[in-house]
């Protein structure tokens, strides 16, 4: 009897061990299956796998790195699983790269899409995927997404923010000569001499990349055109031989004598460093430089104007346009998850931490800027905006009219074409494409 109760619990024993060993490598499994990924459920109530995915994206913003990759952090905190690599190139060369890649067929899951023309051109490629179906798409102004949207009526990006033409200048500047601040055409041309007189630069303006010429064209310009020029050149009843344009293009050429020497062969980088080392009075530039001036110069005591008004108390229009979109691309094998990073681009959270860790303007509703000069220019665009001509109505045809635009300026400025010739190489490019609005 002793014997037999001795060889019972011994049984029992064992038992117990191969019950917990086995007990422990269900743990285990169960464990490394929810570590894996993220999981779904079967029909027999079985844990399927599905493996981490990564997504590509890539922008031509490189110096948005550091507050996109906080951007990323708080999508994956949010979406385990789901990893987001930025992968930013230099704006001169992201065109041709993201043509190669598309092309290819391989790269990118997420691209950044210029606005207007240059996602149209994208979109009617078939390489991008339409998005009306992602949630908050539809709470954007429908302005802004025009600058996204396909000849299908559909949308394709989500817009990130507004740009503005900026004129900046440093107030230590002109306090420490006496300059005062002019607000009209002529008085910018009196105190760009005084200035000159007193060895600064009124305005460091790089020519060697012809699209910053076309941008302070835009801001010089404005006040030159008011709504009923755009209105009738894209009716068809002006172009841009009428005198209202032509007006714009002679005010450029007589700024040649406010810009520094030989400006036609400077970077922008050059022209930034002679604003916030004092050797400039003005930088004329995209709202986005700000970020660019606080992160290089924390200390810069910057103030903001939106142009140059005809006469003492005229307008003094901001020209504003939409900044690129993103967009998914059609060859992803992780569109699903692209479109939920899509998603969280057009959230209200997202926006108001790329206005604040950015200093842009927000192209999604409700986000409030919280610094005081992206305040400023959201109430300067919300009280008189003009559109950026160039790039909003003729960036079409091959060369684009902004482009042939842009090399014409460069022309001008080394003696190659006069005001006249500007303004016929861009009416010519114009007339090869441009079917007016009815």
């Amino acid at each position: 009897m002793k014997k037999k109760l001795m060889l019972l619990s011994a049984l029992l024993l064992t038992g117990i061990f191969l019950l917990a060993a086995c007990s422990e490598k269900g743990n285990e499994a169960e464990t490394a299956t929810k570590t894996k990924g993220e999981t779904t459920s079967g029909s027999e109530g079985k844990v399927e796998e599905k493996d981490p995915v990564e997504l590509m994206m890539y922008s031509w913003r490189p110096e948005d790195r550091e507050a996109y990759e906080k951007f990323i952090k708080e999508f994956e905190d949010q979406n385990p699983g789901i990893t987001v690599t930025f992968k930013p190139y230099k704006s001169t060369e992201y065109g041709t790269i993201l043509t190669n890649a598309l092309t290819a067929g391989q790269g990118p899951d997420i691209i950044q899409l210029r606005p207007y023309d240059g996602a149209a051109s994208i979109i009617d490629a078939d390489f991008i995927v339409p998005l009306d179906d992602i949630k908050g798409i539809n709470d954007i102004s429908d302005e802004y997404l025009t600058a996204a949207r396909g000849s299908d009526g559909k949308v394709y990006g989500v817009p990130l923010s507004l740009n503005a033409g900026i004129i900046f200048y440093n107030k230590d500047v002109f306090e420490e000569h006496g300059f005062d601040l002019p607000t009209t055409w002529d008085e910018l041309l009196e105190v760009g001499e005084e200035m000159k007189a007193k060895g600064i630069v009124p305005i460091a303006q790089a020519g060697k990349a012809a699209y910053l010429l076309s941008l302070t064209h835009s801001v010089i310009g404005a006040p030159s055109y008011d709504q009923s020029y755009i209105d009738d050149l894209l009716s068809g009843k002006a172009d841009l031989t009428d005198e209202r344009f032509v007006e714009s293009v002679k005010r450029m050429e007589q700024l040649e004598g406010l810009f520094p020497k030989d400006f036609i062969a400077l970077d922008d980088k050059d022209t930034q460093a002679m604003f916030y080392t004092g050797q400039a009075a003005m930088y004329i530039n995209g709202s986005y430089r700000l970020e660019t001036f606080e992160n290089t110069a924390p200390d810069l005591n910057i103030g903001i104007l939106p142009s140059f008004a005809n006469e003492a108390g005229g307008e003094t229009p901001l020209v504003t346009w939409v900044d690129g979109s993103y967009a998914v691309v059609k060859a992803s094998k992780h569109q699903e998850e692209a479109k939920k990073f899509m998603e969280f681009m057009a959230s209200k959270e997202f926006g108001q931490m790329f206005s604040d860790d950015l200093a842009r303007i927000s192209a999604v509703p409700g986000v409030e800027p919280k610094h005081e000069l992206v305040k400023e220019m959201t109430e300067l665009g919300e009280k008189n905006p003009s559109p950026y001509v160039m790039l909003v109505y003729l960036g079409g045809g091959s060369p684009t009219t902004k482009t042939t635009f842009e090399n014409a300026l460069q022309g001008m400025y080394i003696k190659e074409l006069t005001v006249d010739g500007v303004i016929d190489e861009s009416q010519k490019s114009m007339d090869k494409w441009f079917e007016p609005v009815n």
